[in-house]
């Protein structure tokens, strides 16, 4: 019983706990989680609606909702690959806008690479030329592998002023790019490309700038099937960041964090310069003037047979350990002209299972206390070293100094040309723009909308808890009160039961409950292993149990009969008399099994 209510007190604690989640504290003023208030600020807090880009401040911007503009603002490539196959150098990759496979705001469509295992290119020009001058670059898009991805980009390309890009639609993997950002991935090499191209000064040839690896490695982008923000900020005092979903991941210098380095080094290794024949780099050499000891056996082997094992007796010598399965029998469409001679399969001896050992008993190997291995002179320095050889250093003649390689080439349009080996990659929310500020303001009302649904999604109970709990740190002494008071109270209980003692039990029932002393039988017969003095104990004990309980029957029936002697003034003689044959008759009056008495029945 005292379980039970247990059992429904921390019942009604977990419902308290529920409910204040709902509520404040000390004000009484109502606070709605974000499950309650999911629906009535779905329509507020996360509505969309297509952002508005100023072409004043944006060079690029295209959310992909409209889509009469991207008819008119995208240009496919009808180029071909240059050194390859005709039928695979096409760009005939198909591009299409529409909504997501999991779509999150309403009316928010993306640009979708719909086909794989194709070359697909498609770009589109700026506004206006992004010129490096003392703004930073700031380049910014969402991506959503729909179908994961195992081999295959999703970067962007920002590509060069010129006259190789005044046509688009010849747009292909040879058009000049000033810069190449954004995720990649084949099998288990995963980049997120920053790749610049830097213009020689002294004779203008022009050099990819591949920046260094981020520390951590970039894995769910390519298999949560989630969208992601990438961003890339270029700045005119020759530093980056690359951040995914508002996070750096990547930072550093143009001049130290890229490979080759922008600017060469001021000498390099002399062509003509060769070691010498004689040139002697060996640190250590073996001694020659050592000998080999005339006692050094070099054919002893490192291992020996136990010269101080014995067969032991019982081995079955002549006994095979494995034989052919007496049961196995061979295939029926068992082809000898293909298969060869069929022959069962072998298995343990059955005669080697009671034995000691069979087949033909060997010694077990122990080391060879006479091995010592080869013999080798033992090492001294080399009177004769000249250290590590290395060609002399020249003057660099291509040696040069770019001390401002924020400054590339302007940049006139933003193009994807990219080979996949999945589908339905969706590209979204492209900008280009030199304010940071736009950048954070246009994923506000775009990237971050689609994670905070997607957070609300995810979200358990136990989550929504825990966060309550930590915006609310008072919530910690409810969590004490509320669940961990219950939950030592049940446990207490719970041990209690189980350590009552069996003499506390009650005896006033009408129903048969064994005497105490049969109790104190049970109890010397399941403890026989104890001594003389402990059985002397609990008898001892169940004694005074038994008379104190006699004691309380001999009391109850006193009572009975006053109560009886009270009740029957005043009744009719032969009312009396019939009463008491019931009572006689009644079973309750009678003895039961094994000699325990039954309290009487109170007389109505």
């Amino acid at each position: 019983m005292k379980i039970r209510k247990a059992k429904s007190f921390l019942l009604l604690a977990c419902i308290l706990l529920l409910t204040n989640l709902t509520y404040a504290d000390d004000d009484g003023v109502t606070v709605e989680t974000e499950e309650d208030t999911s629906e009535s600020s779905a329509a507020n807090d996360l509505s969309y609606e297509s952002p508005y880009a100023d072409p004043a401040k944006f060079y690029f911007a295209d959310h992909f909702d409209d889509l009469e503009q991207f008819a008119s603002k995208w240009i496919k490539s009808q180029a071909k690959k240059d050194d390859t196959a005709d039928e695979i150098a096409k760009y005939d990759g198909e591009w299409d806008v529409e909504l997501p496979k999991r779509p999150l705001l309403p009316n928010d469509l993306g640009l979708v690479l719909k086909s794989k295992a194709k070359h697909a290119a498609i770009a589109s020009r700026l506004n206006r030329p992004f010129v490096f001058s003392d703004k930073p670059l700031v380049v910014q898009y969402e991506v959503n592998l729909q179908d994961g991805q195992e081999c295959g980009g999703s970067y962007i390309k920002l590509l060069s002023s010129g006259k190789e890009t005044t046509d688009l639609k010849q747009f292909r993997d040879k058009t000049p790019y000033t810069i190449m950002f954004g995720p990649d991935k084949c099998g288990n090499d995963i980049k997120l490309h920053f790749i610049f191209r830097h213009v020689n000064p002294i004779n203008g040839t022009i050099t990819e700038k591949h920046c260094r690896k981020a520390k951590d490695r970039l894995d769910d982008p390519f298999k949560d099937k989630q969208p992601h923000l990438y961003q890339l900020v270029v700045r005119p005092d020759n530093t980056y960041v690359i951040r995914v979903d508002h996070k750096i991941i990547n930072e550093g210098s143009l001049f130290t964090e890229f490979t080759p380095p922008v600017n060469p080094p001021k000498e390099i290794d002399d062509p003509t310069d060769f070691k010498p024949e004689n040139w002697d780099e060996r640190e250590k050499i073996p001694d020659p003037d050592a000998n080999k000891p005339d006692d050094w056996n070099e054919d002893e082997p490192p291992q020996i047979p136990d010269p101080s094992a014995s067969k032991p007796e019982g081995w079955l010598d002549d006994v095979e350990e494995m034989i052919p399965d007496p049961n196995a029998e061979k295939p029926a469409d068992w082809d000898v002209e293909m298969d060869g001679e069929w022959e069962a399969p072998l298995i343990a001896n059955p005669a080697c299972e009671k034995a000691v050992g069979c087949g033909l008993w060997k010694a077990p190997m122990v080391s060879n206390p006479n091995y010592k291995g080869k013999w080798r002179a033992p090492l001294i320095d080399n009177p004769n070293y000249q250290g590590k050889w290395a060609p002399r250093k020249i003057p660099n003649p291509d040696f040069f100094e770019d001390k401002n390689p924020f400054k590339m080439t302007t940049i006139a349009a933003i193009g994807i040309e990219l080979w996949s080996m999945s589908s339905d990659i969706l590209f979204d929310n492209l900008i280009i723009v030199d304010d940071e500020t736009l950048a954070r303001d246009w994923a506000a009302q775009t990237y971050d909308l689609k994670r905070k649904l997607i957070d609300r999604e995810a979200e358990t109970v136990v989550s929504r808890v825990m966060k309550f709990t930590n915006e609310n740190p008072w919530m910690w002494a409810v969590l004490l009160v509320v669940v961990g008071l219950p939950l030592a109270i049940f446990i207490y209980l719970a041990c209690s039961k189980s350590t009552a003692s069996p003499t506390a039990r009650a005896k006033k029932t009408d129903e048969y409950v064994p005497d105490d002393s049969e109790a104190k039988d049970d109890t010397v017969k399941s403890k026989a292993n104890l001594n003389s003095n402990e059985e002397d104990r609990l008898q001892s004990e169940a004694a005074d149990a038994e008379e104190a309980e006699n004691d309380n029957y001999e009391d109850e029936e006193e009572d009975e009969d006053e109560e009886e002697a009270d009740e029957t003034e005043g009744v009719p003689e032969g009312k009396e008399v019939a009463d008491d044959l019931h009572a006689d008759n009644s079973p309750t009056t009678k003895e039961a099994e094994g000699g325990v008495k039954k309290r009487k029945p109170r007389r109505e």
